[in-house]
């Protein structure tokens, strides 16, 4: 069984053992040719990438680290898992305690007490201190074209309160924009925002650490949906199985993580903002132009014989899937013990994780249902959750298809749909009316089923409608005119008899490409629908303040003019990296997968 790797270079030499690792000696351009590489080894199950030569760069990159559920647990192992899951089943174990039921966790205990930080004068991130920094030296790549500059992808950004009330370790993507300053997109609603909200009004600069590469554990302790001001060190540490080695030095305010492979040390300075972006994002589409706080760096520490990490995100499934996919692994044992009625909770990697989660709830009176949904809904970072569906019935929730036709059979959408307008959403979410703001829904489907579902379309087409397909029973995806042509198109369709069996029917620029997999129907429809704007149903009234919706639902996933463009490989890259695909690999052996399709299909 795989142990956690205590720092990169351990991981890598393991990956090299086992053939998940693949050197490249010809020289890449770090702006878009090195990102391309990676995308089609990634959409072909490949391995890991080490770059040998970047152009214009002081260091190597590694990318596509945890671009298989195998690599990934490589990186982490399954003891953290297994941990974590004992530590749930403790508030069961041990009460009432005993000294046999102590006794017999004796190891976890000791596990336990292993847990924290450990400073130090040095440490192998302190070999080397560039003062002044260069930044543009760092083979940190630019991944799309549209993209606003070259980006650091594996930030781990440390923060420390200015009332002393802890530290955050968050993943802030990181634009550079040259040798001293970089944008950081640290959004308000995470720990290392509130941290620096703090900062400016004490009218003080917040001192900050971008720390790339270390321990893997500290990227997915990064991303971890912790409680603010619980320190991500300590789930580091309690992966790793020791305490995280932290270095002391007179030119950083803050402690730095002593195994990083470099360190970015300076701060974000009182009201300091500059246009950051755009960035072709994780929910395959870009994310545009905003103002953000621009961080001052002072120096950048290094190992001397350092490793640039780094990661491509785009249209599903790229790395972070993988990641995110096994920190609700190892985070789903503790949801029971946080939320009593919520017995499965799965965020769905497909759409972004934010834009739907599923959940098995209980029910054990009348509409329960609804306390453990308010409940997710405003926990931590499940609170930028757009689409919750939940049911009480024996389903696993990670079956997406079988989930969905268990919560269709049961909604009684007069009473079990639930739309909240004028909320906040996620920065990278543009579904909305504007950045930050949006609206969330919860569907439930509880009980013994209400209908049968259909499984086949038969009958005449509206007008406008090009094709229709069944994505699974009682969801129909079809064909409309695009949105421009026919804003009001959901309406007019929910309304015609052809569909008044079907309890759901989703608009789409394309059926066919939405129904070719489960992975392409949530991507196009939960990334592209804003709950209270772009549902509706044959018949809509407002029972008792409450939208009362009528079947068919209609759902407009249709792609909106103020959306930004889907992520594709501009013509120029792909031309190039098709013809020296050869070049990176003169041994053969290394797939040029689809980028534009990746694992969609």
């Amino acid at each position: 069984m795989h142990q956690p790797a205590p720092d990169l270079r351990v991981f890598l030499d393991d990956l090299r053992r086992s053939g998940e690792l693949v050197e490249i000696e010809a020289e890449v351009d770090p702006e878009l040719e090195a990102a391309e590489i990676p995308r089609r080894v990634i959409a072909a199950g490949g391995p890991a990438l080490l770059f040998r030569r970047v152009k214009g760069c002081d260091f190597p990159l590694v990318t596509n680290l945890f671009g298989t559920a195998s690599r990934v647990e490589r990186a982490f192992g399954r003891w953290p898992q297994e941990l974590i899951a004992e530590v749930a089943r403790l508030p069961h174990e041990l009460v009432p305690p005993s000294l046999g039921k102590l006794w017999s966790k004796r190891s976890l205990f000791a596990s336990l007490a292993k847990v924290g930080m450990k400073r130090g004068s040095g440490g192998p991130i302190t070999e080397v201190v560039d003062t002044p920094p260069r930044l543009s030296r760092l083979p940190a790549m630019k991944t799309w074209a549209r993209d606003g500059g070259r980006f650091v992808t594996l930030p781990l950004v440390y923060t420390e309160h200015p009332d002393g009330l802890g530290s955050n370790l968050g993943m802030y993507r990181v634009q550079i924009f040259d040798d001293a300053s970089t944008g950081l997109h640290m959004q308000i609603g995470k720990g290392g925002g509130y941290h620096l909200k703090r900062a400016e009004e004490l009218g003080q600069p917040l001192p900050v650490v971008i720390h790339v590469g270390g321990p893997p554990a500290l990227i997915l302790s990064a991303i971890a949906p912790l409680p603010e001001n619980v320190p991500e060190l300590l789930l580091t540490s309690l992966m790793t199985r020791k305490r995280v080695p932290l270095a002391t030095h007179r030119a950083s305010p803050l402690p730095i993580v002593a195994d990083a492979e470099f360190a970015l040390v300076g701060e974000v300075r009182p009201g300091d903002r500059r246009d950051e972006g755009p960035f072709g994002d994780h929910y395959g589409y870009y994310s545009e132009t905003h103002s953000y706080p621009r961080f001052t760096c002072k120096a950048l520490f290094r190992r001397k014989d350092a490793i640039f990490p780094a990661t491509v995100v785009g249209k599903p499934r790229q790395e972070d899937f993988f990641i995110g996919d096994y920190l609700q692994e190892l985070l789903s044992p503790l949801f029971p013990v946080v939320m009593p009625a919520v017995t499965q909770l799965w965020s769905y990697g497909e759409t972004g994780y934010h834009a739907l989660a599923g959940a098995v709830v209980r029910n054990r009176y009348k509409r329960e249902a609804m306390a453990s949904a308010f409940r997710i809904l405003g926990e931590g970072q499940l609170s930028l959750t757009k689409f919750l569906i939940a049911t009480d019935g024996a389903v696993d929730v990670r079956d997406f298809k079988a989930t969905f036709e268990h919560i269709l059979a049961r909604a009684d959408f007069r009473t079990d749909l639930f739309l909240f307008s004028n909320l906040s959403m996620d920065s990278l979410d543009y579904a909305g009316p504007r950045v930050d703001e949006g609206s969330k829904g919860v569907l439930l489907g509880l009980g013994e089923p209400k209908r049968e579902l259909p499984a086949e379309f038969s009958g005449e087409l509206p007008a406008g409608v090009r094709d229709v397909r069944a994505y699974c029973k009682g969801c129909l995806v079809v064909s409309a005119p695009k949105y421009a042509d026919e804003p009001g198109a959901a309406a007019r369709i929910a309304r015609h008899p052809a569909f008044a069996k079907w309890p759901l029917v989703v608009l789409s620029d394309d059926a066919e490409r939405a129904t070719r997999s489960t992975v392409n129907f949530l991507w196009t429809t939960f990334t592209r629908f804003n709950p209270a704007s772009d549902m509706t149903a044959s018949n809509v009234e407002l029972v008792h303040n409450h939208p009362s919706f009528t079947p068919p639902l209609a759902i407009d996933a249709r792609m909106k003019p103020w959306y930004p463009l889907e992520l594709f490989s501009d013509g120029a890259t792909s031309d190039r990296v098709s013809r020296r695909w050869k070049e990176y690999f003169p041994k053969g052996g290394v797939e040029m997968g689809d980028s534009a399709r990746g694992h969609l299909d």
